[in-house]
């Protein structure tokens, strides 16, 4: 306790406990913050934004149905609106990761919104006789369904700007597409050389690879319109008026402007929770995807004269507190490390949805912690990863011609004119020779000169067909 700090008593079916005389979170709230001490951190704001929502269609359904007075659903709107627009952040106390299947959360906002709404109607904070965060705000619902769908809605919201942001990096590796479409480089397989390919097309794949991620993401959140909202605590919906039962997923969805439709089967609806498994899959597929890309865009950044050396990634901040004009592919490797963290995020995610026990999956408080975090996370370095990397990548044109003249990988290009085995030999004649396999190529005479300079032109093995032949 605070010196100086006024208390009012609240009690619940734990006990009496003080709490501050001016907040506006109550008792439960208060149990909570103190049960709870796991993350430091709070529900993000689109989270609070999303149960204030609910809550307040949940009034007007409530009201409607003349299970609330109308004095009292709009006081809950009314609160529930000032909460939707920012109003009260600091009382929402609760960690994010805590026991009772996200009760805490529903509570904290009952209580907020009970004591918002007792003021309005003239009477104070702690006093419940206007309005009762159980019996009025908390009115049809439980926990169970709330929750749940909070959760839903705040992720449909996270994942917009993700998308947009990703549609945005996609959008700057084709244009790297376009720009690099005739730098023509040595491709690798394992690590060694292989055959000619195009930068452009390189990023070209790059684009490709985001793209399917980004619609399976799309795909994923699909899953997320089916809510359970109406089921109450095990999806029977019990204590839930029939007006509120059959209109509160529409209103939900007139509120939100998204499609939302009530689980066709509540009870499924309530007990599972492989939506969010499909959902964190898809991110973790991206960031697979995205740490591979980044993986290869150091690679041919390396050196960069003593590695591949293949393109220069713009220079962000120097790399070393000890190597002078050392600089470091920063932004890179930040996006690894952020894909590590989802890759983690989704064993969390997928064993919290396993751990469910018969009606309800008690574990969806560090389902939604990891997931929101994950969503978060990508969008946030998508932005620096196009605007400080991607976008400012240049091809080192000259040597990656320089690689590729060295390189005895155009080899692969004689096996229809000369087989296997002879394009091998030339290969090793020509390293034992200390020459270019064309110069021994030519050396050796194994086809005609003019034949010879169009079998092994790089640009003609970036294409279908057989090099040299129409």
């Amino acid at each position: 306790m605070e010196p100086n700090q006024k208390y009012r008593l609240e009690s619940d079916s734990i006990g009496e406990k003080e709490v501050p005389a001016k907040a506006y979170y109550g008792v439960q709230s208060l149990r909570a913050m103190e049960n709870f001490p796991v993350t430091g951190r709070r529900m993000i704001p689109e989270y609070i934004k999303a149960m204030a929502l609910l809550k307040k269609a949940c009034a007007i359904l409530n009201g409607e149905a003349g299970i609330l007075t109308k004095d009292v659903a709009d006081a809950i709107v009314a609160a529930s609106d000032e909460v939707m627009e920012g109003k009260y952040a600091d009382e929402f106390i609760v960690d994010p990761v805590q026991g009772g299947a996200g009760t805490s959360y529903n509570m904290n906002m009952n209580e907020v919104l009970a004591n918002v709404a007792n003021e309005k109607l003239g009477g104070g904070r702690g006093d419940y006789t206007y309005c009762n965060p159980n019996d009025h705000v908390n009115n049809g619902q439980s926990t169970n369904d709330i929750v749940p769908t909070a959760g839903k809605i705040t992720i449909l919201w996270l994942l917009r700007p993700l998308e947009k942001n990703l549609q945005a990096v996609i959008g700057s590796f084709k244009e790297k597409g376009v720009e690099f479409n005739n730098v023509i480089k040595m491709g690798r397989t394992q690590m060694e050389d292989a055959v000619p390919i195009r930068l452009g097309q390189e990023f070209n794949a790059y684009a490709s690879a985001l793209t399917r991620s980004l619609n399976r993401i799309k795909e994923a959140e699909k899953e997320l319109y089916s809510i359970n909202m109406g089921g109450s605590a095990i999806g029977t919906g019990i204590n839930a008026d029939l007006h509120y039962f059959h209109g509160i997923v529409p209103k939900i969805a007139e509120l939100t402007g998204e499609p939302f439709y009530q689980a066709e089967d509540l009870i499924d609806g309530t007990m599972h929770t492989d939506c969010y498994v499909a959902v964190s899959s898809s991110m973790k597929e991206l960031a697979v995807s995205i740490s591979k890309i980044c993986n290869d865009l150091r690679l041919m950044a390396s050196g960069p004269n003593t590695g591949f050396g293949e393109i220069s990634l713009p220079a962000r901040q120097n790399g070393s507190s000890i190597m002078p004009g050392k600089v470091n592919p920063v932004i890179p490797e930040m996006v690894n490390q952020v894909a590590f963290r989802i890759i983690g995020s989704d064993m969390t995610i997928t064993m919290a949805c396993e751990g469910g026990q018969l009606e309800l999956n008690a574990f969806e408080p560090i389902t939604f912690y990891s997931l929101f975090e994950s969503i978060q996370m990508m969008t946030n370095a998508l932005v620096p990863f196009k605007n400080y990397c991607v976008d400012g990548i240049n091809a080192n044109i000259e040597h990656c011609r320089r690689l590729l003249e060295a390189s005895t990988g155009i080899a692969t290009a004689l096996n229809p004119y000369i087989g296997y085995k002879a394009s091998a030999q030339l290969i090793k004649d020509a390293k034992k020779a200390g020459k270019t396999l064309k110069q021994m190529a030519e050396d050796e005479a194994i086809l005609p000169e003019d034949q010879l300079e169009k079998v092994l032109d790089p640009v003609a093995m970036t294409t279908p067909g057989i090099p040299g032949r129409k």
